[in-house]
């Protein structure tokens, strides 16, 4: 178990190829890489990252969800298709990098919906991409997060049924603003979690980096522990929680200080 950063940390700051080397300097020695833009998903483009990682590991992959997620579960095989293409080429690129993990967000909840979800459907869905992913190395992750497919607990146990080699991302914060317990999310994807994004938060609900709020860090990581966790979590804040990019570091110090001592 590792503590590192994800690059999302630096977006609108740095672009990612010149994310990585910052992050290297930190000693984050693990990292997510978000990808953000339709050039960033092109192949070539994993072998510049490949450049710039140094001492880096890549834990896992991320896009921007509305670019091409939802058109992978699209009912018209046009869109699919073109969205299956644009898929295949981030999993190169972190075939590329030796990422273990995407980390995906699927659907937009955008409009309000008068039916149920289609659990079915949706399962078999991911599992496709499940497959897919699997010819490249990687294993495909939902994350749970407040306004995508996997925004309440109970989600993730029914796809499931569905899709059983799925992995689970678990992101606090986002278990926050979606009004759910962190750890209810935990005990959902139990032996299925992947990744955990770490973020802080202060008195009036305001994210912050890990150490600069409130949140109960040392009980998350025995949490952890007490499950087998064995994975990576990853610092993902927005750019503007937070000062100076040295910033990023104290954090790091501060987890894997409280990590040290539990271990």
């Amino acid at each position: 178990m590792e503590v590192g950063i994800s690059t999302a940390s630096l977006f609108l700051r740095n672009y990612v190829e010149d994310a990585l080397p910052i992050l290297d300097s930190l000693g984050a020695k693990v990292c997510e890489v978000f990808l953000n833009t339709f050039p960033e998903y092109a192949p070539p483009f994993g072998e510049l990252l490949k450049t710039r990682l140094g001492g880096l590991k890549v834990n896992s992959m991320h896009t921007y969800t509305f670019h091409f997620e939802p058109e992978l579960f699209s009912q018209s095989m046009r869109s699919r298709d073109v969205a299956d293409n644009t898929f295949k080429d981030v999993l190169s690129i972190g075939k590329t990098l030796c990422a273990k993990y995407y980390t995906m967000h699927a659907r937009g909840r955008l409009k309000k919906h008068t039916s149920p979800d289609n659990f079915e459907a949706f399962g078999k869905g991911i599992d496709r991409l499940v497959y897919i992913a699997e010819e490249y190395g990687i294993r495909l992750c939902l994350e749970n997060v407040e306004w995508a497919s996997y925004n309440r607990v109970g989600f993730f146990r029914e796809i499931k049924k569905f899709s059983p080699k799925l992995g689970g991302v678990l992101d606090v914060k986002q278990a926050r603003l979606s009004g759910m317990d962190y750890r209810d999310y935990l005990d959902e994807m139990g032996k299925d979690l992947c990744t955990v994004h770490l973020s802080d938060v202060d008195e009036n609900g305001r994210i912050r980096l890990p150490g600069k709020g409130i949140f109960d860090f040392e009980e998350l990581f025995k949490r952890l522990i007490g499950i087998g966790f064995d994975g990576n979590m990853l610092i993902e804040v927005y750019k503007d929680d937070y000062g100076e990019v040295g910033e990023l570091k104290d954090s790091l110090d501060y987890l894997r200080e409280i990590l040290y001592k539990l271990k």
